[in-house]
């Protein structure tokens, strides 16, 4: 009788060191979390590496809700979503709603300074027309060589409606004086850059905006194929002033000078999220700030999505292959998640 007493004992003792061993290693279990993506398929990436390293802490993770950028903000300011990962500052600032800081923050850096963009233009075409800046298309047999609808303007491909980027470029046309001369087009990006590449190939002008990390700088190469050129001089917006500094960057490579005046402000990728769900989630506060990417990376990445590989489910792959290869980093994150929450 006394065995099996102490037996007993022992099982349940047991049983409460497995349940407890459980529940520290999943501070998140019982907690349904709404994550939002970005509308630009090359931030896929890193929203299903969190969404994962979330999992393994224990949350159950919803599908996450595509967004364009103010829709996002304004949803996360009022708890509607609880993060995402793609969050471009100073970048995003100009579409924040008001009092957005009291609701919502910015936590860790996917890619500190990762976000770089600029407006791009065929080497070959740069070289022939002496190609320096945006002020060139204001030139005759410039716009006539990029016109592609005979409209007489320098045809752009640009950012689609909602994007931040999008408003930029709409400032830096009025600013410069370019409305005449240069037509943003705005059709969805990934077909209008895949239009772009087509056109190079069989020898015709590329002239378009991008940004890094993206697969298009990997297609066409910075110094190769195209040319980083500059704009006529900054004069940024004002949610781009307190970034002015960032505007003008030296060793770019394939830039047509050094330094050069992207017109855009080098961004922080970083993740947005609630504050109350902060707050009420430290294990995956923890995990936010210490998740961060090398933006060759995600370039990687991203150029397997613009060679087919693109579905939710390669994504996923992608995502479980990073982690494989770089398993002792991952472990080291969700190991210091699980303490925050104890």
């Amino acid at each position: 009788m006394l065995k099996k007493l102490l037996l007993a004992t022992i099982v349940a003792s047991m049983t409460l060191v497995g349940s407890a061993y459980a529940e520290s290693a999943q501070p998140g279990k019982g907690t349904k979390l709404q994550p939002a993506r970005a509308t630009w398929n090359t931030g896929f990436f890193q929203e299903a590496l969190v969404r994962k390293g979330l999992e393994e802490l224990g949350y159950k993770v919803n599908k996450p809700k595509d967004l364009s950028n103010p829709i996002f903000y304004k949803s996360v300011s009022l708890g509607d979503v609880d993060y995402w990962t793609n969050g471009w500052f100073p970048n995003h600032d100009g579409q924040l709603p008001k009092g957005f800081y009291d609701k919502a923050e910015k936590v860790g850096y996917v890619v500190k300074a990762g976000g770089l963009q600029g407006y791009l233009v065929s080497k070959k075409h740069v070289d022939e027309f002496g190609i320096k800046s945006l002020d060139d298309f204001k030139r005759d047999e410039v716009k006539k060589a990029f016109d592609k609808n005979n409209d007489g303007k320098a045809d752009l491909t640009a950012c689609p409606p909602g994007w931040g980027c999008e408003q930029v470029i709409a400032h830096h046309m009025e600013v410069y004086d370019l409305k005449d001369h240069i037509n943003p087009v705005k059709a969805a990006y990934e077909a209008g850059m895949a239009a772009t590449l087509a056109e190079y190939k069989d020898g015709g002008p590329a002239f378009f905006y991008t940004w890094a990390p993206n697969w298009t700088i990997f297609k066409l190469q910075p110094g190769k194929d195209v040319m980083w050129i500059n704009v006529p001089k900054t004069m940024p917006k004002e949610s781009q002033m307190a970034g002015k500094d960032r505007m003008e960057m030296s060793g770019i490579e394939g830039a047509v000078s050094d330094p050069v005046k992207l017109g855009f402000v080098v961004s922080d990728i970083q993740i947005v999220a609630n504050k109350k769900f902060l707050a009420k989630n430290p294990a995956a506060k923890k995990f936010f700030e210490l998740f961060t990417l090398p933006l060759s990376d995600i370039n990687e990445q991203n150029t397997l999505m613009n060679e087919g590989e693109k579905s939710q489910k390669d994504i996923n792959r992608h995502a479980d292959e990073w982690i494989a290869k770089n398993q002792e980093k991952w472990n080291g994150w969700l190991d210091a998640a699980r303490a925050a929450a104890k």
